[in-house]
């Protein structure tokens, strides 16, 4: 049962680098589920300090998450249809050939829906849609980070005890 349990969070803290870019995936979230897979093992004690720290820090950046596209975009004069394109062209730059696929497709579906809001005023649609490409640039770079952290974390109870998984 350790090793399933060491596996599966290996895979959920690898999973949360991954929803660091999808917004689909709660990044930190899932890296944290990863964290607390691998303290149900019997080899690593549980330690309810740490995974409370790394759960408040996870759930705060949760909620970062959307407010900082949101401030972006509202920084720069857009509109909600800014925040919602920009998910919505995150997606269909996902599943794009092209590369830099999601960041192309975040201005894109902003630029898109801010002209959407307004289409009379394409200077401020495009100020708007700058805004709220930096809001989604800023989030996924702190959610990358601190999933990169989960996974070093992660790393360091396994290495620290690793002779009795095996």
């Amino acid at each position: 049962m350790d090793i399933f349990l060491l596996i599966l969070g290996f895979i959920l803290v690898l999973l949360g680098i991954v929803g660091s870019f999808l917004p689909i995936l709660p990044g930190p979230l899932t890296g944290w589920l990863g964290l607390l897979a691998i303290h149900f093992t019997s080899v690593i004690p549980m330690n309810w300090t740490f995974l409370g720290i790394t759960l408040a820090v996870a759930i705060l950046i949760w909620i970062l998450d959307y407010l900082i596209p949101a401030i972006g975009t509202k920084r720069f004069g857009g509109s909600k249809y800014g925040v919602y394109g920009t998910t919505i062209g995150l997606l269909i730059g996902l599943f794009s050939p092209i590369p830099f696929g999601i960041l192309i497709g975040a201005f894109l579906g902003a630029l898109i829906g801010e002209l959407l809001y307004d289409s009379k005023d394409t200077n401020r649609a495009i100020k708007a849609s700058f805004g709220a490409f930096l809001g989604f640039l800023t989030s996924a770079t702190i959610k990358f980070s601190i999933a990169v952290v989960y996974v070093i974390l992660f790393v360091i109870k396994f290495w620290e005890v690793k002779g009795n998984f095996f």
